[in-house]
């Protein structure tokens, strides 16, 4: 995707997986196959780190609310570890959150074409959509990259049962280009996410078209 051409020159040291995931990418004559595969594995490694770092952050916070039972006099001690869950890599974090949030946006504008190249089932087999939610997708004619990815949240659905917390890579990373989005948007410019053809939305209906001599004009 567009975003994996910044993303190498943002890489701390050591992400060598990922640098050669880069490459494949942007090999000449990769196929949209090879760069949804890579995509993935790249928003997988990002998002480990970045899952990491949250954790670290949530530690220093439970210190924090351990310590309200003391008030007042541990206040001081309480905003030194909030500090800490604020600042702690935050460099990092801030560059894995760039990253992961701008393979999100391409995913969810389908910047490369995903859904008209690979088409809905070679989708679906990309990013491991059981059968049973393969075919209540088709049926419900959400068959865009983003519907799959985001909208439902069929990714890796062969390997999970019921409605299991959603950890895949695409999700999280179009999760965090969500956010932005709203955080970014003027409220009263926000669209609808549940208005009919949104994302969250009931589906239009089909577009009619005329027929005439028994061909579809």
């Amino acid at each position: 995707m567009n975003t994996q051409n910044s993303s190498a020159e943002q890489l701390p040291a050591g992400f060598n997986l990922v640098r050669e995931l880069v490459r494949i990418a942007q090999k000449p004559g990769a196929s949209l196959s090879t760069s949804l595969i890579t995509t993935r594995r790249i928003c997988r490694v990002f998002g480990e780190r970045f899952e990491n770092i949250r954790s670290e952050r949530r530690s220093f916070r439970r210190e924090a609310g351990k310590l309200r039972h003391h008030l007042p006099f541990t206040a001081n001690k309480i905003y030194e570890l909030q500090e800490q869950s604020s600042q702690h890599r935050k460099d990092q974090f801030d560059d894995l959150r760039k990253v992961l949030a701008g393979f999100g946006r391409s995913l969810m504008l389908d910047t490369e074409g995903l859904t008209a190249g690979l088409g809905f089932d070679r989708l679906c087999d990309l990013l491991e959509v059981n059968i049973v939610e393969r075919e209540k997708a088709r049926k419900d004619g959400s068959t865009s990259v983003s519907d799959l990815v985001f909208a439902h949240a069929v990714e890796e659905s062969a390997a999970r049962r019921g409605q299991e917390w959603n950890d895949t890579p695409l999700f999280n990373a179009c999760h965090l280009a969500f956010a932005d989005f709203l955080k970014e948007c003027p409220r009263d410019l926000l669209p609808d996410p549940f208005a009919p053809g949104a994302p969250f939305g009931p589906k239009l209906p089909p577009t009619l078209t005329v027929v005439a001599g028994g061909k579809a004009q």
